[in-house]
C-alpha cells in the first residue's frame, strides 16, 4: 500500500451534512434570489448536482455538467448569475465554519502519513469548485497538508459513488487499486472504492448510510481510531 484516500466532509471535517446543507442554502439564496425563483432554486441545484453524480462521459468535467444542467433549468444568463456564484465561494462560504465541528485529530492524520511517506488523496466528492473545498481544509487544519492529488469539480469528471471516480484519481496517480486504501464515513459513496479493490476504512463518528447495498469494509471505527491505523503503518522508506 502506497496511496491513502481520505473524504472530507464527516471524515476529516467532522459534520452533519444536513445541517451543513441547510445553512449552505440558507446563505447563498438571498444573493441570488433577485435572479431566480428562491421557491424552487434549491431544488434546481441539486438537480443540476444529480446530473453530475449520474454523468457517465469522461469528455465532460463536473463542472461543465453541473452548467449545462443548471442554465437548462433556470432562465438566467450565465454571464449573470455565475459570477455571484464565484463571489460567494470566495467570501461568504467561509463564514459556514461555525456549522462544522473540526478535529486536531484529522492534522495528526495526516501529517503522520506524510511523515511516513504516503501519497495522499483529498478525495471528497467534486461536487463543489476548488475555492468551496480549499475553505473546509482550513476549517479542518489540513490546508498546509501537501496532498498529491485534492478532487474538485473544475477538474474531476466524474462524482461518488461512481466507480470511476475512484479509477480517474488511480490514473491521475499511477497506481493500482491493491496500493490503495479509502478512508471515509460515507457507507455507499466512500464504500464503492472496494468492488475496484482497494482496501476500504469506514469512519463511524458522523457515519451516513442511503439504505443501498453494499459490500463489507475492510476495517471500521472512529477517527481515533483511524490515527492509531495510521500511527501503526510502515514508513514507506
Amino acid at each position: 500500500m502506497t496511496t491513502l484516500l481520505f473524504d472530507l466532509d464527516g471524515t476529516l471535517l467532522p459534520l452533519d451534512l444536513n445541517t451543513f446543507l441547510k445553512g449552505y442554502f440558507e446563505a447563498l439564496v438571498p444573493r441570488i434570489a433577485h435572479l431566480v425563483d428562491r421557491r424552487k432554486i434549491v431544488d434546481q441545484i441539486m438537480q443540476a448536482t444529480q446530473a453530475m453524480m449520474l454523468n457517465e462521459d469522461a469528455s465532460f468535467t463536473n463542472e461543465e455538467v453541473f452548467k449545462a444542467s443548471f442554465f437548462r433549468i433556470v432562465d438566467v444568463p450565465e454571464e449573470q448569475i455565475w459570477p455571484i456564484f464565484d463571489a460567494f465561494y470566495r467570501e461568504a462560504f467561509g463564514e459556514l465554519r461555525h456549522l462544522t465541528q473540526p478535529s486536531p485529530i484529522s492534522r495528526e492524520i495526516c501529517r503522520t502519513a506524510v511523515d511516513k511517506g504516503y501519497q495522499l488523496v483529498l478525495a471528497t466528492n467534486p461536487i463543489f469548485p476548488e475555492q468551496a473545498v480549499r475553505h473546509r481544509m482550513a476549517w479542518a487544519g489540513i490546508e498546509d497538508i501537501p496532498f498529491d492529488l485534492v478532487t474538485v469539480m473544475e477538474t474531476s469528471h466524474f462524482c461518488k459513488p461512481n466507480p470511476k471516480y475512484y479509477v480517474e484519481i488511480m490514473d491521475k496517480l499511477g497506481v493500482t487499486p491493491s496500493q490503495c486504501m479509502m478512508f471515509g464515513n460515507d457507507i455507499q459513496e466512500d464504500g464503492v472504492a472496494g468492488t475496484l479493490g482497494m482496501q476500504t476504512f469506514l469512519v463511524t463518528d458522523w457515519l451516513v448510510d442511503h439504505g443501498a447495498p453494499h459490500i463489507a469494509f475492510t476495517h471500521q471505527g472512529t477517527l481515533a481510531d483511524v490515527r492509531t491505523f495510521v500511527q501503526s503503518l510502515p514508513d514507506m522508506a
